[in-house]
């Protein structure tokens, strides 16, 4: 795995422990990254462009108010992310200030179930 997105991983750990919740998190690789769930939930997504936190539409606007946050986006050719917001190195190096958005992230709603698709009929 890509040396950046492990060193990503060990500042979600360290904030999940500063937390006293490192059990909560846990980890699936996905799509060349890492996807990290915390309280059973998607919550960050990680990828050599950074570490995107998932996060109520409530608390987007608070991120993206922090210096160097913006919006995550999988290609530059297509669209923002709606749930996904990059998180600044500089916050991320605070551990207790990324905690508190890691819990934050943890009490966002979980995404609505997608609906199996409809079985195909026999011809």
């Amino acid at each position: 795995m890509n040396p950046d997105i492990q060193h990503l991983r060990k500042e979600l750990e360290d904030a999940a422990t500063h937390l006293g919740r490192p059990h909560d998190l846990r980890f699936k690789p996905m799509f060349g990254g890492l996807m990290a769930w915390f309280h059973e939930k998607p919550c960050a997504w990680l990828s050599t462009q950074g570490l995107a936190l998932r996060l109520a539409e409530a608390d987007q606007a608070d991120l993206l108010a922090e210096k160097g946050a913006v919006r995550f986006r999988h290609r530059p050719d297509e669209p923002s992310s709606r749930d996904y917001i990059l998180v600044p190195s500089a916050l991320r190096h605070d551990t207790a200030r990324f905690a508190e958005w890691l819990e934050r992230s943890g009490n966002a709603p979980a995404p609505p179930k997608k609906r199996p698709r409809p079985k195909a009929r026999p011809r």
